[in-house]
């Protein structure tokens, strides 16, 4: 095998960060990082995020389905969960566009993630 085929233990990390920003997918790598213990200081920054915002996520759409059982809030509470599903989604992708250009990962008012460069 050539040098330039194998890996760069830096490129993995990357690559299992993005791992980790699949929507609903990336949830049980990082909840498995987050149980061992294992991962670099920013992989375990990154996957705290990702678990409670999935949390956060399915606990919203979930509430939002169960309210959902009258006729009058149905159609506005089914929308609503589908925005969320939605933004969900483009926030993930969002930050894996940037993890891809090796920029840190900011949120409006949750701060950096983690420094990932």
């Amino acid at each position: 095998m050539n040098d330039s085929d194998r890996l760069e233990p830096d490129a993995v990390r990357h690559l299992r960060l993005f791992f980790y920003l699949l929507p609903v997918f990336g949830f049980f790598p990082a909840l498995w990082t987050l149980y061992q213990r294992s991962g670099s200081r920013q992989e375990r920054a990154l996957s705290r995020f990702v678990v409670k915002f999935a949390m956060g996520w399915l606990l919203l759409y979930g509430l939002m389905g169960a309210a959902s059982t009258s006729e009058s809030a149905q159609l506005p509470l089914l929308l609503t969960a589908s925005f969320l599903t939605s933004g969900y989604f483009v926030l993930n992708l969002v930050l894996m566009v940037r993890l891809w250009q090796r920029k840190s990962i900011a949120l409006p008012l949750i701060g950096k993630v983690g420094r990932l460069l």
